[in-house]
C-alpha cells in the first residue's frame, strides 16, 4: 500500500520581496502541516514562457544560436519568449516570437506539451509550441538585448547535438521530448 500525497502548506502571509523586470520575488510563509512549525520560502513569480520546435518543409528544425550571460556561452537553442499580455495563447507567442526572432513562419501552429520550470521556487509554466511548414517571409526583429544567429539543423541531427552537448538547455531539450513524444505517437495536445 503507498503513503499518502503531501498535503499542501498553508500560506500565512504573503509580501513582495523584489521586482527585477524579468521576474519578481515573493517572500511566503507557510506553515508544515506535518510539524506544525512554520517556514519561509522565496517564489521567483516569472511570466509563462514559451518554447517553438519549427519544422520547415524539408525537415530542417529552425535555430537559434544566442549568448547566454548566465552560462556566459553561446548556445543553440530553439527560438522562444515570454508570454506578452496580449498574446492571447502559447500559439499567438510561438507565431510572434519566431517571427521576431528568425523572420520564421509557418503554416499551422499547435501546443504540443507544457512543463513547471522548476516548481521549487518558479511559478511559472513552459509550453512547446510546433510550427510545421516553416519558411522565410520577414526581417526579424530582435529586441535591444538580443542578438541571434539562425541555424537549419536537420532533424536527424537533434538528438546527436543533444548527446554531445551542443543543445544544452534544459528547457530545449524538454521541447525536443514533447516533439519526439508527439512524433512517435505517445504525447497529448496538452
Amino acid at each position: 500500500m503507498s503513503a499518502p500525497s503531501p498535503t499542501p502548506w498553508p500560506l500565512i502571509s504573503s509580501r513582495p520581496a523584489g521586482d527585477f523586470r524579468i521576474f519578481r520575488v515573493r517572500a511566503d510563509l507557510k506553515r508544515s502541516p506535518r510539524t506544525g512549525r512554520e517556514h519561509g520560502f522565496f517564489v521567483l513569480e516569472a511570466p509563462d514562457w514559451v518554447n517553438i520546435i519549427a519544422v520547415t518543409p524539408d525537415d530542417r528544425l529552425v535555430m537559434v544560436e544566442q549568448y547566454r550571460h548566465g552560462t556566459d556561452s553561446v548556445d543553440l537553442e530553439v527560438p522562444g519568449g515570454v508570454m506578452d499580455a496580449a498574446d492571447a495563447s502559447p500559439e499567438a507567442t510561438a507565431v510572434r516570437e519566431l517571427r521576431e526572432e528568425t523572420g520564421y513562419e509557418g503554416r499551422e501552429a499547435r501546443a504540443i506539451g507544457r512543463i513547471a520550470v522548476n516548481p521549487a521556487i518558479l511559478n511559472n509554466t513552459c509550453h512547446t509550441v510546433l510550427v510545421t511548414g516553416c519558411g522565410p517571409r520577414h526581417a526579424v526583429a530582435f529586441d535591444s538585448g538580443e542578438d541571434l544567429v539562425t541555424r537549419l539543423v536537420p532533424l536527424a541531427d537533434v538528438p546527436g547535438l543533444i548527446a554531445a552537448g551542443t543543445i544544452r538547455h534544459s528547457l530545449v531539450v524538454v521541447a525536443w521530448y514533447h516533439y519526439e513524444s508527439r512524433r512517435r505517437g505517445m504525447g497529448s495536445s496538452r
